[in-house]
Parts: C-alpha cells; structure tokens; sequence
C-alpha cells in the first residue's frame, strides 16, 4: 500500500488524488489536508463569484473525494499542527498542493497606505475567505485604480461596477455584498505596463464588460496598434483585442467608467492618512519589447488601490524555497525524495484551473518511480493518533457537506449559498 498525503485542496490537490487513484487503484490511500474545514481552494474563494459555471468543476472533486481510497483532512494546519518532517515519517509521498495565496508586493512608495490591498485579499474578501472576512476595503470614494493585465484585474473592476441586482445567483458573501451596496464609483482605472497586444485578459472576461448596467468600458485609441498588426496574434488574444477595439468606439453614457489606460506604470501612491493619488510613469516599449519610461508622469485619482500583479507560495519550515520565483525549489515537481510539489506551488501563479490535471498525472508518475509498494510506512492511522493527542479537530469530507447544506439554507434569495466567512461557523455548522 502507497500512502499519500497532498497539502492543499484546491485543482492540484483533487487533479493529484485523481491521478494516484488512476495509477495505483485499491493499491492506495491519499490524504488531502487542508488548513480550512471546507475544501476546494480558489474554486471557492478565488474564482469570481458571479462565474458560477467555472465553480461547477468542484462536483468532479467531489467524485474523487467520496472514493474508498481518498479522505479530505480539513481544519489541520501543516507547519503548525503537523510539520512537514513528521508527515513525510508516516507518509509514502507527501504532496505540496498549497498554491499561491498570498500576494505579491506592490513595490512602490505608498504601498503600505489604507486603502492599498492585494488582489488575493480583495478577492478573498468578497468570496468569504476567513483570512480576510474582517478586510473592510474603502469601496465608498469615487474613483478605484486596479493595477494589471489578467483576469483577476477583470474581476476586480467587474465586481466594483456592478450594481446589486447584477449579483443574483452569485455567492458573493453577504458582507462584501452590504459593502458595495450603494458605491458610487464614477471611474475604475485599469493600469497595465505594456499595450493592448500585450494583455493577458481573455475574450470570455473581456466581453462581459461590455453588458454591465451602469459601467462602460473605454479605450483611448492611442493605444491600440494598427490594425493590421492584429492577424500576427493567436486567436484568443485576437479576439480579446477585437474586445478592446470596440471598446475604443463611442459608448453609451453610463455612470461608471472602466478606463484602460495602457502604457502605464505605478510609481507611487500618495495620500495623507490614506490612498488618494497613485502617480503614473507612462511607458512604452523599447526595439527588444522591455518596458521603457517615457519620462511623462501623471497622477490618477483613487481612494482604493487594488494590486493584481501577481502571487507567491508561503514558505513552510524545512521545504527548499526558491525566493525569486515565490514557489517550492523542485525539479520537474521533485523537491526531494519523497517530497514533491504541484500546481502553482510547483511552477508559479500560471494557467488555468485545467492546467494543473496534467500537472497532477505527472507528479503521480513520478511517485510511482520513485515509491515501491510495502515500505512500511502507517499513513493516516498514525496521523489521526498524532493529531487526536493534540487536539486537533478534523473535518471530513462528510462533515463539509453539513457544512456546505447549512450554506445552501441559509442563502438568500437567488443565491446558490451564503457562505460562512469563519472558521468558527464552520465548525459550528458541521456539529
């Protein structure tokens, strides 16, 4: 018997247990420890909430989970509860699924100011993450600047524009929801470094923009390229650009625009006792295609600043850590024998939620070469033992679905949920 155990519930972590079950059969029993009672990582708490359809990916999850050979383990904090070290004595294979949660810097004077977040809190803060359920963002001024070029700044501009009645059948958490009730945003800035060819936004995201209620969304046409320099660009950043162009023609008279401001370049944030301005370096790009200054600065009204530039990989104790890239030191997913990483936490915050099933299939061959069958080893009986003289409270697949048909009866009208924002209800709702 291989026993396994992957840290981190979220796509790498189910893809992973997908793959060890497919490779080993009955020949194997995977543990999928998780910090939080309730499991599925960003499908929970970062896909937007008003993308339902992408959620839907948690019932194949769930499949998995419900198996004979895999058990969710939440509630269980690897660093503090268990380390790293004693799970790989009573484990054939421990699995670092972690992602990237935690955001990274900003790097600019004034980062530190109120009202300057990271994307990973913000959108933590309107999906119920418990890190961050006491957040308390100033959505109330005028005017929002998001820095970035993805999705995630999509998401952030698209939440902020929205209007109340645009969140039916969303789970946006009732607190975010109270919050942004009554904004009266007059302008979402979006800031990138490079240009419209440059974006990593994708058509799907982009589109939506164009139907809010209230919102326009609006392109200088200074900044789009010639036309015919498009026919060179894969199809899908094609067609987000065909997205950016039409934005740039004459809109309806709504009243919050969602401005893309190309070329630009946060250089810092001012503000006496909070944000107020982030100052600007407009750039352009050199023969080599770096980001260049251009030497003209501007400021950009904005009483909140939210940063989607990117995530790291917190460090656990006794896991090599390659700083500069934010993720786990590894070779192809290898860290050390018997120690492996996937997913973000593997490769860095890239691709999709797709992306990390082949991640997963590869880390589950690897296992099989490195790790014979009859080793020996206890697996989840010794970490029950270990955990239960701790006090350590688990929370079971079983016990989520109590959690999960509380959330479900508690949601407010339309609503697929309403979900609990502590650790606390949590366990609460499961008892």
């Amino acid at each position: 018997m291989r026993h396994i155990a992957i840290i981190g519930s979220g796509p790498a972590g189910y893809y992973t247990a997908e793959a060890c079950q497919k490779a080993f059969g009955a020949e194997c029993r995977v543990d999928i420890i998780d910090r939080l009672p309730v499991p599925y990582g960003l499908i929970r708490t970062g896909v937007a909430p008003d993308h339902q359809s992408i959620k839907g990916v948690a019932r194949r999850y769930e499949a998995v989970a419900l198996s004979e050979t895999v058990r969710f383990v939440g509630n269980v904090s690897v660093g503090d509860d268990v380390s790293i070290l004693e799970l790989q004595e009573l484990y054939d294979a421990v699995v670092l699924a972690t992602g990237a949660p935690s955001d990274k810097p900003l790097g600019v004077p004034g980062d530190d100011l109120p009202g300057v977040i990271g994307s990973a809190a913000f959108v933590g803060w309107y999906n119920g993450h418990p890190d961050f359920a006491d957040l308390d963002p100033p959505v109330h001024g005028r005017d929002a600047v998001v820095v970035g070029a993805g999705n995630v700044a999509l998401d952030v501009a698209r939440i902020l524009a929205k209007t109340e009645a645009e969140f039916g059948g969303s789970d946006i958490v009732g607190h975010a929801l109270d919050r942004l009730r009554g904004a009266e945003h007059a302008t979402v800035t979006l800031l990138a470094r490079r240009g419209p060819h440059q974006i990593a936004m994708t058509p799907k995201e982009l589109g939506e923009l164009a139907h809010l209620t209230r919102a326009v969304p609006l392109v200088d046409t200074a900044d789009l390229p010639p036309f015919e320099a498009d026919a060179a660009l894969e199809p899908g950043l094609r067609k987000a650009v065909a997205h950016l162009r039409g934005f740039a023609q004459p809109q309806d008279d709504k009243t919050v625009r969602i401005v893309f401001d190309f070329f630009a370049r946060p250089l810092r944030i001012e503000g006496e006792t909070h944000a107020e301005r982030v100052i600007v370096a407009r750039t352009r790009l050199d023969e080599t295609g770096r980001v260049v200054d251009t030497g003209e600065e501007y400021a950009v009204p904005a009483t909140l600043v939210v940063s989607c530039i990117g995530y790291r990989t917190p460090p656990i104790a006794g896991v090599p850590y390659d700083d500069a890239l934010g993720r786990f030191a590894n070779v192809d997913g290898r860290i050390a024998p018997g120690l492996y990483a996937v997913g973000w936490a593997r490769r860095g915050p890239t691709g999709t939620i797709g992306t990390n099933r082949p991640d997963g299939f590869a880390i589950a061959e690897r296992i099989a070469a490195d790790v014979s069958c009859g080793s020996g080893k206890p697996g989840r009986a010794a970490l029950d033992t270990l955990l239960g003289e701790r006090g350590v409270e688990i929370v079971t697949f079983r016990d989520w679905q109590k959690i999960e048909a509380a959330e479900i009866t508690r949601a407010r009208a339309g609503a697929p949920r309403e979900k609990f924002a502590t650790i606390a209800e949590m366990l609460a709702a499961r008892r």
